[in-house]
C-alpha cells in the first residue's frame, strides 16, 4: 500500500471526525454522519480493496467512539464495513461511465442510504430503536443521503485539485 495515500486516508477521516464530531444529535439523539463523505471520497482516491477494508474498519471505530446513540458502537462498525465494500464495488462498476461527477453523486447518496440502513437494522437488532424505523430512516437517512451527495462532490473535486496541484502520484492496485 502506498504511504502517500494512506496518510491522505488518514487526513481525509480526521477531517470526517471532526465534521461527525461537532454534528449536533436530532431524533433519537443520532446525529447526521458526515463522515461518510469523506470515507466516500477517501474510497474515490485509492480505488483499492486493501485501502477499502483499512478506511471502513478506521471508520467504524471512529464513529464507534464518538456515537451518541445508545449502543451505536456495534452498529456504527458493522455498517460502516458493509457500506465501504458497498461503495468500493460500485466505484468499480462506475469506472465504465463518462460522466464522473453524476456518478460520484449516485455513489454518495446509495452508498449512505446502504449505511444508514445497515447502521439501523443493526440497532434494531442489537439494542433496539429510540424513535420507529421509518421516522428515523426519513428524519436521518435520507437528509444525510442528499447532504452527503454535495459534500461528497466538493470535497472529491477539492483533493483531486490538491493532488493535480501538488503533482503526487497515487498507485492504482487493481484487485
Amino acid at each position: 500500500m502506498n504511504l502517500r495515500k494512506n496518510i491522505l486516508i488518514s487526513l481525509l477521516l480526521a477531517i470526517g471526525y471532526i465534521m461527525h464530531q461537532i454534528t449536533p444529535g436530532t431524533i433519537g439523539n443520532m446525529k447526521f454522519d458526515f463522515l461518510l463523505a469523506f470515507l466516500f471520497v477517501a474510497l474515490l482516491i485509492s480505488r483499492d480493496l486493501k485501502s477499502t477494508i483499512l478506511a471502513g474498519l478506521l471508520a467504524g471505530f471512529i464513529t464507534a467512539l464518538t456515537t451518541t446513540f445508545p449502543g451505536g458502537q456495534i452498529a456504527n462498525i458493522v455498517d460502516k464495513i458493509v457500506s465501504s465494500f458497498a461503495v468500493y464495488l460500485m466505484i468499480k462498476v462506475s469506472d465504465k461511465f463518462k460522466f464522473k461527477q453524476v456518478s460520484t453523486g449516485i455513489i454518495a447518496f446509495i452508498g449512505t442510504i446502504i449505511s444508514g440502513t445497515v447502521f439501523l437494522s443493526t440497532a434494531l437488532v442489537l439494542v433496539g430503536l429510540p424513535a420507529p424505523f421509518p421516522a428515523l430512516f426519513a428524519g436521518i437517512v435520507l437528509p444525510t443521503a442528499v447532504t452527503n451527495i454535495f459534500v461528497t462532490l466538493v470535497v472529491y473535486n477539492a483533493v483531486n485539485l490538491a493532488i493535480k496541484a501538488t503533482g503526487v502520484k497515487f498507485v492504482q492496485s487493481e484487485e
